[in-house]
């Protein structure tokens, strides 16, 4: 599905060469990269138009994978606590492929969320898993988060 995102007013802040943006999340500026600027659109995206508690989304949660140390670009937890989806956030000249798929699929071995996005700011893609049966679904539309 594309996604239009729409203007959002960022603080930026410059050190030598180094440019941050600032997390309205974390709370902090982070570094400026494709990926960031990408993940702070969804996040500003999920707060502004989508009306997703701020206190709900976590950003670049750590997880373990067999004895690797990785990071879930953003999880959206419910209001009872337990995570709903996560959304993997790629640069704006990542085309998405089976391989990011496979990328935030292994995230999902130790989060089992109900929902999945991948995203390159562009265009995104929803699905959801259905546990029970072992399969999976692409969505037209937004999910329903409990």
């Amino acid at each position: 599905m594309q996604i239009q995102f729409p203007k959002y007013d960022f603080r930026f802040r410059n050190e030598g060469a180094n440019a941050f943006i600032f997390d309205t999340v974390r709370k902090k500026y982070v570094t400026l990269t494709p990926e960031e600027w990408v993940r702070q659109h969804w996040i500003r995206y999920l707060i502004e138009e989508i009306k997703y508690p701020r206190s709900l989304i976590a950003i670049e949660l750590p997880l373990k994978l067999n004895t690797l140390a990785k990071r879930c670009d953003i999880v959206l937890y419910g209001r009872n606590g337990s995570p709903q989806l996560i959304i993997e956030c790629k640069s704006l000249n990542v085309k998405i492929t089976q391989s990011v798929f496979d990328q935030i699929a292994r995230y999902n071995l130790t989060l089992k969320v109900k929902f999945l996005i991948v995203s390159n700011g562009h265009e995104y893609f929803c699905c959801e898993i259905d546990f029970e049966r072992g399969t999976y679904k692409f969505l037209e539309s937004w999910p329903q988060l409990t």
